[in-house]
């Protein structure tokens, strides 16, 4: 019994500050984030990398399938967050965790497919060009995978992405062991170091400057379930590379409830594969959520998978605007609602309890990690 009201504390720690005066400012919610701690950690055997990089997910599991699931017991929340660690050397291991509650002071406080193209009538997408755009927070944060996927500056050396980029629930995919992360940047001009002639007519071109990983976190939730049933609600993963990568980056947050964004709206840039090298910005309306996803029909294709979704808000303690990741987008659901057919393009919420995790894993130092 105790466990069970620990698992409800835990699931619903979010307070509720939104204001309704007629001034309100979308504003960061406090939520008391619990602890997360490695317990122990066993030595695995060598994983083959033999799956094939899938760039996207599709599941029949819609809204009401996710809602009307029961709620998962401690210790399988426990087993879903305790996850496995790939080395760049080809090592493995798995770490079992702890979940608690502080409660000095601790109030920082989840048929039918449609073609390939997730696009929704108008393609609202924005190609972004130009360095003066490519080079400039927030689409900066943005960075390409070696698999074919995008991810997130979330910290100096770590990026945010989606776990089915690295790991198809059963295996590592194909080149994970030297899986590298791409950061777009300027072409030097042949023969014209020194030079400032530019034709302003002309998007300047880009290239991929590429760093390699040093080893890569992803939750048990994802490799022990399927994409079919609770493991899209574990979809993420991150990325520690070998050095820092000196840009600026975003910052994660707890995602709060929908009707609570500005404009009840997500915006999210990733590499979406029928626009090569081409960096694409899109934003949307929410249409329906869950504990663990965030459905929508943001215009997007294969290749966007990893994506950090974000929003902008009040920081009341901070008397500033900050963006901050709240999801990774994730991929393509089709669902049958009542006989009708319905498709959504989903992103997996950052959570308290997600937050926690991912926090841990950038920092190392829960202390750092009592305010989403």
């Amino acid at each position: 019994m105790a466990a069970l009201s620990t698992l409800i504390l835990l699931l619903c720690t979010a307070k509720d500050v939104m204001p309704s005066s007629p001034h309100w400012k979308p504003t960061w919610p406090s939520y008391r984030v619990p602890v997360i701690l490695p317990q122990s950690t066993l030595n695995l055997d060598k994983p083959q990398f033999d799956a094939e990089a899938r760039l996207e997910v599709v599941s029949p599991c819609g809204p009401a399938c996710h809602k009307s699931s029961p709620l998962p017991t401690y210790e399988e929340v426990k087993n879903y967050l305790s996850y496995e660690t790939l080395y760049a050397n080809g090592s493995l291991t798995e770490t079992e965790v702890g979940i608690y509650i502080l409660s000095s002071g601790g109030d920082g406080s989840r048929g039918r497919s449609r073609t390939k193209r997730q696009i929704y009538g108008y393609d609202s997408r924005f190609s972004i060009f130009g360095k003066d755009f490519l080079l400039n927070y927030p689409f900066s944060t943005s960075v390409k995978l070696s698999t074919g996927c995008t991810g997130t500056l979330v910290a100096e050396k770590h990026v945010l992405t989606a776990a089915h980029c690295i790991h198809d629930g059963k295996s590592y995919v194909k080149g994970a062991q030297k899986l590298r992360v791409g950061f777009l940047k300027p072409k030097q001009k042949d023969g014209s170091k020194g030079s400032n002639i530019t034709n302003s007519a002309m998007p300047e071109k880009m290239k991929f400057q590429w760093i390699r990983v040093k080893r890569t976190h992803v939750p048990k939730g994802w490799i022990k379930g399927n994409a079919n049933d609770i493991g899209m609600d574990y979809d993420y993963a991150l990325l520690e590379l070998k050095k820092p990568h000196k840009r600026k980056f975003m910052k994660i947050g707890v995602s709060p409830p929908a009707r609570h964004l500005p404009g009840g709206r997500i915006h999210f840039s990733g590499y979406d594969n029928d626009r090569p090298g081409n960096l694409v910005y899109r934003f949307c309306d929410v249409k329906d959520e869950t504990y663990d996803l965030l459905y929508q029909q943001c215009d997007a294709q294969p290749g966007a998978s990893g994506s950090g979704v974000y929003v902008r808000m009040w920081k009341r303690q901070n008397h500033k605007w900050e963006r901050k990741i709240i999801g990774i987008f994730s991929g393509h659901q089709w669902v049958d609602m009542n006989g009708t057919p319905q498709d959504f393009n989903v992103a997996v919420r950052i959570t308290p309890l997600k937050y926690a995790q991912i926090c841990y894993w950038i920092k190392g130092n829960y202390l750092d990690c009592r305010e989403g």
